[in-house]
């Protein structure tokens, strides 16, 4: 009896120490943000991952009712800044930009990433969507996609396509299309986009892949040529050109994300906090005005709906990789 007495004693004092704690930590997640939330941009200042992540930290500030501060920390393609965030406290303070290259490519080419793309991160909501294009300089003789596959297969080899380097977001569209397409074309990797589009307008190569807002300004000028884009519709401000899917190759028809993550086991309270402060933005017509500027389109989703994107995102590229051998060391 002395012993029941004990442990129900011992019980009621676990139940009285307890209760304070976890009221504590509900009181907190209710209070979230008390203080300002950091948002790491893992690439340098000025690029499209850049000029996204200030435009959501912007209004989220203003919902949140906190400031969001934006850290740019660059380097190894996004995976400096993606590692800081997996290694973050989850506490809703400490937030990242997801891109298709940080989520999907290099968890398929590095070799020892020093992160999860899926385990070591608590998806919140994709952001925006940007398409993807295919253009060629005007020295190729092809009119068209179909034109252009035609003469690809006709010269297997001959000819070349840039990209913004071993790994990236175009590299990995270019071996998806060689597959897709059946042809066979020589890549040449350049230290970033500028270098590349440079090349490709010059005619130094045939075939350059790339988000929109870069190349475009050059296919409105005639520079490029246009074959088609990625995108799930036409782009409004290429009415003409055929998505993948329309030319009937659907497998290349993917646009590029900008998605928001947090450390894994973020709670649920602050995760739904944060989802709906995304969503509410994304609805606001001059969030809309200055994607598309960008050639961008709002894309908010659930926290399943963008982790079973990045899920998809690495399991494509990881075939790609295999297919078309493409690792960093």
């Amino acid at each position: 009896m002395q012993r029941r007495n004990v442990v129900l004693g011992l019980c009621v004092a676990a139940a009285t120490l307890a209760t304070p704690l976890t009221s504590g930590i509900a009181h907190a997640e209710d209070a979230y943000p008390s203080k300002p939330i950091r948002l790491i941009v893992p690439f340098p200042p000025g690029g499209t991952t850049d000029i996204v992540g200030r435009l959501f930290a912007d209004k989220l500030s203003k919902e949140l009712g906190q400031t969001v501060v934006v850290e740019n920390r660059g380097g190894a393609g996004g995976s400096i800044g993606s590692a800081f965030v997996a290694s973050s406290a989850p506490d809703g303070y400490t937030l990242g930009i997801a891109t298709v290259s940080t989520h999907g490519i290099n968890p398929a080419i590095y070799p020892n990433l020093p992160f999860d793309g899926e385990k070591d991160f608590t998806p919140v909501s994709n952001l925006a969507a940007v398409p993807n294009i295919m253009t060629i300089n005007p020295k190729v003789q092809a009119k068209n996609i179909a034109d252009f596959i035609k003469l690809a297969k006709s010269e297997p080899g001959k000819l070349t396509y840039a990209s913004a380097g071993n790994g990236s977001v175009s590299h990995m569209m270019g071996e998806l299309f060689k597959m897709a397409s059946g042809t066979d074309l020589m890549h040449v990797p350049y230290r970033g986009v500028g270098p590349a589009l440079n090349d490709a307008l010059a005619g130094q190569v045939d075939v350059m892949y790339d988000n929109l807002p870069s190349t475009l300004p050059h296919v409105q000028s005639g520079r490029l040529i246009a074959m088609a884009v990625a995108a799930p519709k036409r782009v409004a401000s290429l009415p003409d050109v055929p998505t993948f899917a329309e030319a009937g190759l659907p497998a290349v028809n993917d646009s590029s994300w900008f998605g928001l993550v947090a450390p894994a086991k973020l709670p649920a309270p602050v995760l739904a906090k944060l989802n709906a402060a995304v969503q509410k933005v994304s609805a606001e017509a001059d969030v809309k005005t200055r994607l598309e500027a960008l050639g961008a389109s709002p894309a908010a989703n659930t926290s399943a709906e963008f982790g079973a994107q990045i899920s998809a995102e690495i399991a494509k590229n990881k075939r790609i990789a295999k297919e078309a051998n493409v690792k960093i060391d």
